[in-house]
């Protein structure tokens, strides 16, 4: 019988003691990919595939070994001794490795067949397909990392701007379990204070402030929130909409604010008849930029598919970016693509400012369009010269980290989960400091402070249950 890992009586939830096989690289054509094994028959199983060059010798850990991947007799992939791919074999020893199993990296050609002839052979030979994130999901159960350095991986892998990885790579080198585990040490100590006062009332105890212990951990928990807030921001990305009336810039500006052209751009009203997105680092925060179509009246089908698909957008986006023409009047038009911002955060993007306007200076211009969209901040631009880009990304910054200046330590937390259980264990403390007050029973206080542990406990893993690890994991890809 092997080893389980079990959630309940009864319940097998994952054996660590078979062996699991996937590809880990992008399957398609590359230069190379990798097929990575791990358990304890991965030397065993690779070492009936694997016919090194030259004379046989012994496979040591931390070398690389050029030989061929061959078909061993009996197996069905292909005939016995047809050599699948050359390749480089690397074998890492337990405990020294990411799963802390023995694991074999077999380094070949980045093309469909020879990664999927290498798996087969591999499976065929005794392994088991891995699931998506089991190799982290392994690392995790055998304390190699906490489950908040196990989700940070993933982060890794997904991180779309240098600071969003810088984050993901402080969260892995376990500075945010750093100070979950300082707030639950401190909690546990004072539910074990409290537990010896109900379970031995005749003794006395030190007096304890636990009052001043729950603040010191709530304004933790604050400042953690606090961060959240951003460094959210910082992970996901916000999506900005740009909507307006046709051919008044929108493509022009997000070409502009890309530096690159993306969008098709010409003097034609209605070029643009369907949303196109491009994400945009704004000092690292990765902004989707999504260029509409203009909003108007039309009794072209596609044109008008084409403004649902704008409203659409607008309602999704973080923040509307309203672009006009303002060397001419507001129409009725630029009214209609105004209603798309109401109740957004927005931006009145004064496009074409170095043409020559109807109104003799800029104060004048931006009167006329105001009224349109009241409190909105208003902003003169050029997509075609560039005037103002700078003063828009600023005022975009400004707008999306609530003038807050960006500093230059990014915060710990990045993650929704994280947020919503330090919410959630703030709230409890909140309630025990409550009991504290009144005052309540001990045994009524430890309630709500054993509460807020379970919570902690969740965001590092100590109290994670069998579905939450399904959940996090599930969104890893297979290889990982």
């Amino acid at each position: 019988m092997g080893q389980l890992v079990r959630s309940e009586p009864g319940f097998v939830m994952y054996s660590l003691d078979d062996t699991i096989v996937a590809i880990s690289t992008p399957v398609g054509q590359g230069g190379i990919g990798i097929v990575r094994l791990t358990g304890p028959e991965a030397l065993g199983i690779v070492l009936r595939l694997f016919r090194p060059a030259g004379r046989r010798r012994q496979i040591e850990p931390n070398h690389l070994y050029y030989g061929h991947i061959v078909a061993p007799p009996g197996e069905g992939w292909c005939g016995p001794g047809d050599a699948v791919d050359e390749v480089l074999l690397s074998y890492m020893r337990a405990p020294h490795t990411y799963t802390r199993q023995d694991v074999v990296e077999i380094n070949a050609h980045g093309g469909i067949m020879p990664l999927r002839g290498i798996l087969a052979l591999c499976l065929e030979s005794g392994a088991r397909l891995a699931r998506a994130g089991e190799f982290t999901l392994r690392a995790f159960l055998n304390g190699r990392i906490d489950l908040a350095q196990a989700e940070a991986v993933l982060d890794i892998v997904n991180a779309r701007t240098e600071t969003s990885l810088r984050m993901a790579e402080h969260q892995l080198g376990g500075r945010l379990s750093q100070r979950v585990r300082g707030v639950r040490s401190g909690l546990l100590d004072i539910l074990a204070y409290l537990e010896a006062a109900i379970d031995f009332p005749e003794d006395e105890l030190p007096p304890r402030q636990i009052g001043l212990d729950l603040q010191r951990a709530e304004q933790e928990l604050i400042d953690l929130l606090r961060e959240a807030d951003r460094g959210i921001i910082y992970r996901q990305g916000l999506r900005v909409a740009i909507v307006g009336r046709p051919n008044v810039g929108k493509s022009s500006l997000l070409n502009a604010l890309l530096r690159t052209e993306r969008a098709i751009v010409t003097p034609i009203p209605g070029t643009t008849r369907d949303t196109l997105e491009e994400t945009l680092n704004l000092q690292g925060i990765p902004l989707v930029l999504v260029d509409t179509a203009g909003i108007g009246k039309t009794d072209d089908l596609i044109e008008r598919l084409g403004v649902e698909r704008s409203r659409s957008s607008a309602q999704q986006a973080d923040v509307v970016l309203w672009v006009v023409d303002s060397s001419v009047p507001p129409t009725r038009e630029d009214s209609l693509a105004a209603e798309l911002a109401v109740g957004k955060p927005a931006i009145v993007v004064l496009n074409k400012s170095d043409l020559p306007a109807t109104c003799e200076d800029m104060t004048c211009r931006v009167s006329l369009y105001a009224n349109l969209l009241p409190g909105a901040p208003c902003l003169a631009v050029s997509a075609q010269t560039g005037a103002g880009l700078l003063d828009l990304e600023a005022l975009l910054l400004q707008m999306i980290l609530s003038g807050e200046i960006v500093s230059s330590m990014e915060p710990l937390v990045s993650n929704p989960r994280h947020r919503d259980l330090f919410r959630r264990a703030y709230g409890h403390l909140t309630e025990a400091q409550r009991s504290v007050a009144q005052p309540l029973p001990a045994d009524l206080l430890a309630i709500d402070i054993s509460e807020a542990i379970n919570a902690l406990g969740e965001v590092t893993g100590e109290t994670a249950s069998e579905d939450l690890l399904e959940r996090i994991f599930a969104s890893f890809c297979i290889g990982k």
